[in-house]
């Protein structure tokens, strides 16, 4: 990995007002490292760090969000609360949550990460306490909005983080590992609130609010920010190009490079029909195998664990593919898993009958194929964006993706309540195709990513490894991407 020197100095002076300091971006620490091998074997050290303390941060928020749908079934009968009002609060929570993570990620491709993320996890585990200590339906619906809110403050910094530490050709490879933590997270909540549900549903939110606390402290100890707040270089390919950026310049940088690329918003409008099949799946998963297939809810939560466990596998390979035999061009992968994400959801449905065998195995071929196109999309948008807005670009699909709990929340609950469970899948199916021809509509959509060091650039002929243009013209993209 080649690096250039910080093109910030430890003297500039603070941009954030007082009362925002604590999210103020770290200043570059001194530089202490000279010599090229000690400043690699750092890199490294760092990157793995921030890989490995990011998967098991981002894990944990799913703790404090994906908790609801293991107690919904014991909630239902404890509290008299209707499919209709609990698919309420998965869409509440669903939509704020979006809304949060698209305008948060505005502030966060400016912010400090680590600050940003741990006061989000913080922030949700206080609301989970107070869910899971309160009874009334008016109650329970405000703390879960409100803890959609603070959920949308974990993705952003994320974003931020990779786009920083890694380079532009290692990025989907990268995120599709960081990816994983969605599973990791979905997949533990579900076994353990399976058990937790049998003592009392309200331990399901409790106990998750304490591990994400203890958590909270383990990425305050571990996570950095940016590289040269450790003193390191830029990673090569992220450069930035001026010391200070005014927020004028950084608006007409979105405005330019995210909100006015087509591709960007057909993959953010793809994201709301992959995330409508991800979360209808979770979230309703336990319900229908306790209420329809007669499955009891622990054995019914290894199940959904199962499908998270598939997603996980899913998303990695999905990353590999992408950059092994489609050059980055993360959308045509999607075309073909998400066509094959329909067809798991129409055998689930209609072949798998009460064989514990085969609902497992079907609901684990939904995972592993729902799963790669909902971590290929936000690799995709990193890749268009830049490090820049890297946090914008992902906010604006997971905007569209939690859109998706107007569907999978209420829409799914009101929909099974009067026409039953067949009509839900019947849906499925339906938003299964139209999700597919959204992605074929973005095949032509190039990675923006950086040229291999043994090729000149297929844009521009610059040969990135000699630093020189073939034909003497200057590189589309000077930064590398």
């Amino acid at each position: 990995m080649e690096t250039t020197a910080p093109t910030t100095s430890p003297g500039q002076p603070a941009r954030f007002p007082f009362w925002l300091r604590f999210f103020e971006p770290a200043p570059p620490a001194p530089v202490i490292l000279t010599d090229p091998a000690a400043i690699q074997q750092s890199y490294r050290t760092w990157q793995w760090k921030v890989l490995f303390s990011s998967i098991i941060g981002y894990a944990t928020f799913y703790f404090v969000r994906k908790n609801l749908s293991t107690a919904m079934p014991i909630m239902e009968k404890d509290l008299g609360i209707s499919k209709t009002e609990l698919g309420a609060f998965l869409t509440l929570h669903g939509v704020l949550y979006g809304v949060s993570k698209f305008g948060n990620g505005f502030f966060a491709d400016r912010c400090n990460a680590r600050s940003f993320m741990v006061l989000g996890l913080l922030a949700s585990a206080l609301m989970n306490i107070f869910f899971g200590l309160s009874s009334a339906v008016i109650t329970l619906g405000i703390v879960w909005m409100l803890n959609g809110w603070v959920q949308g403050l974990g993705f952003p910094p994320c974003a931020r983080l990779l786009t920083h530490w890694f380079p532009p050709r290692q990025l989907a490879t990268k995120m599709s590992i960081w990816n994983t933590s969605h599973s990791i997270g979905a997949g533990i909540i579900v076994v353990l609130c399976g058990y937790l549900v049998k003592v009392n549903w309200r331990m399901c939110f409790l106990v998750p609010a304490a591990i994400a606390f203890i958590i909270s402290i383990f990425l305050w100890l571990t996570l950095p920010d940016t590289p040269p707040s450790v003193g390191l270089p830029e990673v090569e390919g992220t450069q930035t190009k001026t010391v200070t950026e005014h927020s004028d310049s950084h608006l007409k940088f979105l405005l330019e490079n995210v909100f006015s690329n087509k591709y960007i918003w057909i993959v953010s409008i793809s994201n709301l029909f992959v995330y409508i099949l991800r979360y209808t799946v979770f979230d309703w998963g336990t319900s229908y195998l306790t209420q329809a297939k007669h499955v009891d809810i622990t054995n019914a939560s290894w199940m959904v664990g199962g499908f998270e466990v598939a997603g996980l596998i899913g998303a990695l390979l999905a990353g590999w593919l992408t950059d092994r035999f489609f050059d980055g061009r993360a959308m045509r992968a999607c075309v073909f898993f998400m066509i094959l994400a329909g067809v798991s959801i129409f055998l689930f449905w209609k072949m798998a009958g009460e064989s514990a065998f085969l609902n497992s195995a079907l609901l684990c071929s939904m995972g592993f194929f729902i799963y790669g196109p909902q971590c290929l999309i936000g690799i995709a948008a990193a890749n268009l964006a830049t490090k820049r807005a890297a946090a914008t670009a992902v906010g604006l699909t997971g905007f569209f993706g939690y859109l998706s709990t107007l569907f999978s929340g209420v829409g799914f609950g009101a929909l099974v309540k009067h026409q039953g469970w067949n009509a839900g899948f019947a849906g499925l199916l339906g938003i299964a195709a139209i999700g597919t021809v959204l992605f074929i509509l973005a095949w032509p959509a190039k990675a923006r990513r950086m040229a291999r060091f043994d090729e000149p650039c297929s844009d521009c002929s610059w040969h990135h490894a000699a630093r020189q243009p073939s034909d003497g013209r200057s590189c589309a993209y000077p930064d590398g991407s």
